[in-house]
């Protein structure tokens, strides 16, 4: 059995680093030409399917009790939602965390709370 080393992990405090990291990313591979908006929305659907895979046939209860290895691959799966979403935000002059208050507080609006319940 051979023993996998993984990059030490860099911090990463904020979406603006994530972000740029993905925009050098990119660049230095010469993809932005492929980074389209089109490319970009159908790869956050086909990683969210990635996803969904590692639940499959697993019951809601076995979907809840997920083993150390299948939680690591569906991080990873997230983490492949999450970059291209930072990409396609950055990419479309979108700031997510701007987006994502504005949906939460639309979200309070057509969702109140309900006392009593």
């Amino acid at each position: 059995m051979t023993q996998q080393t993984s990059a030490p992990a860099l911090p990463i405090d904020s979406l603006d680093e994530l972000r740029e990291r993905q925009r050098q990313f990119a660049a230095g591979r010469d993809w932005e030409q492929f980074h389209t908006p089109k490319n970009l929305a159908m790869s956050v659907a086909i990683e969210a399917a990635e996803i969904m895979e590692h639940f499959q046939w697993l019951t809601p209860a076995q979907s809840a009790a997920l083993g150390a290895a299948a939680r690591h691959d569906v991080a990873l799966e997230i983490a492949d939602v999450l970059l291209y979403l930072i990409r396609l935000s950055d990419v479309l002059e979108i700031d997510m965390a701007a987006a994502a208050r504005e949906k939460i507080g639309l979200n309070a609006l057509k969702y109140p709370l309900q006392r009593g319940l």
